[in-house]
């Protein structure tokens, strides 16, 4: 099975305002397939945010049970996320899954994967995918230094990680609530 490389997402929370921001690069081995995939998605009526990385194909699975758990549970991101993550990890079809996603409403963001994490990073920044460790450094220096807003803050971070990640380019999809 070859294996594809795609994605560095990031979320970041400053002033009242979430950003997430996703690269759209693709690779499969050492050739970029696709320069402009989309990896974010607005759920809850637009009260959520959500970017995934890893399987396409696993990622929408996972989105629309998440969306199923958000009706659930409204205003409750939180709750939503652990019941995805214990569905996840219990279904025997799901635990095949191999995507990680990143969710975050205005209060709240959240890592969820398939082996059972629901992780609120300290800081109110948090990424996943190939590029995670650039994107995340970057975007912490410019929380702590800076007084940029969480828009500047993602658009600069992913920036910083497309010119370092050889599977991240700069072709950014950018989402924001308030």
């Amino acid at each position: 099975m070859e294996t594809i490389r795609a994605t560095t997402v990031l979320a970041v929370r400053r002033a009242g305002v979430t950003a997430m921001g996703g690269d759209g690069q693709v690779t499969l081995q050492d050739m970029v397939i696709k320069r402009g995939a989309e990896k974010l998605r607005s759920l809850g009526e637009g009260k959520v945010l959500a970017g995934f990385a890893g399987g396409v194909a696993d990622a929408i699975t996972l989105f629309e049970r998440f969306e199923k758990q958000l009706s659930r549970f409204p205003g409750s991101l939180k709750r939503a996320a652990v019941e995805l993550a214990k569905e996840w990890r219990q279904d025997k079809v799901l635990r095949r899954l191999e995507a990680m996603l990143l969710v975050a409403d205005s209060q709240t963001i959240l890592l969820i994967s398939g082996s059972g994490e629901v992780i609120e990073p300290d800081e109110p920044v948090m990424a996943i995918g190939s590029g995670a460790g650039y994107a995340l450094a970057a975007a912490r220096a410019l929380l702590e230094n800076t007084e940029l807003s969480a828009e500047e803050i993602v658009r600069r971070a992913m920036k910083l990680t497309a010119e370092l990640c050889v599977y991240t380019n700069d072709a950014l999809t950018l989402k924001t609530i308030r």
